[in-house]
């Protein structure tokens, strides 16, 4: 009950009294007696004397309630702040976990997207590198063979050519000279055979020499034709031999002059092919390498920049993320802090008010 209405009841009890009193006197005089005064004295004494101990103890009550209350409300706060600032700072930590782990997760899986790409250029590299220069010796050994077989048929043909002629020519020469000496063989054995003619027609002359004196000129002058015949034959044997072995020798040095000619082309033909082929496997060689190192290079570049554009962007997104959670945080922590010191405010202000009040309506009292 309020103070108001206490002081109400109060008065009210009071004079129901002094009326209770009034109505007691004799002959309904409304006139107040000493006693009755005294009466009313004493209780309105007694009544305040009652009230007033009620009211310091409702008033302690009310004042002890009402600290107790904002103490309660106060530690409520607190302990409301605090658990606020703790989630606050236990999300924060999170975040901030959380943010590291995927930053630690997308360096880790750059890492490994960067090796694995070096290590399959390197293989691809390699692999390239030995396929070339598998292909290109092989493709060396095969033309040098090829150069190596044709050179050796094609002086063995010369060759083989070379001894079928010089054979041939020898062959011939034999057979020519076989036949100027049976030729001359036959030219003198005719010679004997006419010599012996003359012989015997010499003896027959020395027996009948008056008789064929003529006829023995005639045989002298036949034989000494037929010697002159032998020897222009023998004469022109020897010739016919001379041109046989100048023409057999002018043969063979021709054939082999040939011969050796066309095996030093083939040679050089052979040499200048094999060197073609050696220099631009050499170019190809090279020009492979070339490419494939401006490729593997280019591939390294790539990969780097791509690295580097994807930690930048990591690292910004991670600031950004950072800030932003940090400002949300202060921002969340400082309404927070706002509203409960504002509470906190308002609350000690109403309790303040409200013990005032209830001290100033003691006081009245």
């Amino acid at each position: 009950m309020k103070i108001g209405q206490n002081k109400l009841a109060s008065r009210v009890f009071i004079r129901q009294n002094v009326d209770d009193r009034r109505r007691t006197t004799h002959d309904g005089q409304k006139v107040r007696d000493r006693h009755a005064e005294i009466f009313r004295v004493n209780v309105l004494t007694k009544f305040h004397k009652d009230w007033a101990k009620k009211l310091d103890e409702q008033n302690v009550a009310s004042i002890a309630t009402h600290i107790v209350v904002v103490v309660v409300e106060v530690v409520v706060i607190v302990v409301v702040v605090v658990v606020v600032v703790v989630v606050v700072v236990v999300v924060v930590v999170v975040v901030v976990v959380v943010v590291v782990v995927v930053v630690v997760v997308v360096a880790v899986v750059v890492v490994v997207v960067v090796v694995v790409v070096v290590e399959v250029v390197v293989v691809v590299v390699v692999v390239v590198l030995v396929v070339v220069v598998v292909v290109v010796v092989v493709v060396v050994v095969v033309v040098v063979v090829v150069v190596v077989v044709v050179v050796v048929v094609v002086v063995v043909v010369v060759v083989v050519v070379v001894v079928v002629v010089v054979v041939v020519v020898e062959v011939a020469a034999a057979v020519v000279v076989v036949v100027i000496e049976v030729v001359v063989v036959i030219v003198v054995v005719v010679v004997v055979v006419v010599v012996v003619v003359v012989v015997v027609v010499e003896v027959v002359v020395v027996v009948v020499e008056v008789v064929v004196v003529v006829v023995i000129i005639v045989v002298v002058e036949a034989v000494v034709a037929v010697e002159v015949v032998i020897v222009v034959v023998v004469e022109v044997v020897v010739v016919v031999v001379v041109v046989v072995v100048v023409v057999e020798v002018v043969v063979v040095v021709v054939v082999v002059k040939a011969v050796v000619s066309v095996v030093v082309v083939i040679v050089v033909v052979i040499v200048v092919v094999v060197v073609v082929v050696v220099v631009v496997a050499v170019v190809v060689v090279v020009v492979v390498v070339v490419v494939v190192v401006v490729v593997v290079v280019v591939v390294v570049v790539v990969v780097v920049v791509v690295v580097v554009v994807v930690v930048v962007v990591v690292v910004v997104l991670v600031v950004v993320v950072v800030e932003v959670v940090v400002v949300e945080v202060v921002v969340e922590v400082v309404v927070v802090v706002v509203v409960v010191v504002e509470v906190v405010v308002v609350v000690a202000e109403v309790v303040v008010v409200e013990v005032v009040v209830v001290f100033c309506q003691y006081r009245i009292l």
